[in-house]
């Protein structure tokens, strides 16, 4: 099979952003943080590894004991872990939380850096927090936040071949005009609980199965296994 070019890659990566806008037009973070961007740093921080719901049933509670970042930052660790232990790594995270406060606090007046590298000098905000924040707290866009949904689907469209996330996103950037960098996130995350399912994936009803290759070599493989029978 010939080698695809790097236009057929283009036009064909942005067949699938259309696709996306026409499916997800009003695509938005699931984090419920009331427009706080602080609260949107921690809920982030707090999804690594564990599902949006997950989140969403423990920071409630974390808000209304803790209302801002002064609070937070004098928080008691073991309190917070009691708080948020229904999520993946909650130990961890929970000191990250206060130490994050703390550096919010003292470092930044109490207000969310509006830089991808400030923001990636706190405790545990790694790249895809720090893009989040950005574009969803404060319509900044300046990368692409690339989580497990992202990863995937990158990869399956064969978009990417980088073995990290971040080698991902730099696939994507040189691959995707700016303009297109802003949705992709929230188009994806829907797209890969829905439909492009890691386990699973419902390829059959894919609205985009006519432009992805790993749907084209499993059906090219599932024919040539017909034909021996």
């Amino acid at each position: 099979m010939p080698r695809e070019t790097k236009q057929a890659k283009l036009e064909r990566a942005l067949a699938v952003a259309d696709r996306m806008n026409e499916h997800y037009p009003q695509a938005e973070c699931a984090l419920v943080y009331g427009g706080n961007p602080f609260r949107l740093l921690i809920a982030v921080l707090l999804s690594a590894q564990t599902t949006d719901k997950g989140v969403n049933k423990v920071t409630p509670a974390l808000w209304e004991k803790y209302p801002t970042v002064a609070d937070l930052a004098q928080a008691n660790v073991a309190d917070v872990e009691q708080i948020i232990k229904t999520i993946g790594f909650y130990h961890t995270k929970a000191a990250n939380c206060i130490k994050c406060a703390q550096m919010v606090l003292s470092e930044y007046g109490a207000e969310v850096p509006r830089d991808i590298d400030e923001l990636q000098k706190l405790p545990g905000v790694g790249r895809k927090t720090a893009n989040v924040v950005l574009n969803e707290a404060f319509g900044i866009v300046e990368g692409i936040a690339v989580d497990t949904h992202v990863f995937r689907i990158a990869h399956r469209l064969k978009f990417s071949a980088s073995d990290t996330p971040s080698k991902t996103e730099q696939d994507l950037l040189k691959l995707y005009p700016r303009e297109y960098w802003g949705p992709i996130n929230h188009q994806w995350v829907l797209f890969g609980r829905e439909t492009c399912i890691a386990r699973k994936p419902k390829c059959d009803t894919c609205f985009i199965q006519d432009l992805c290759p790993t749907y084209a070599a499993s059906r090219k493989a599932a024919e040539k296994r017909a034909a021996k029978k």
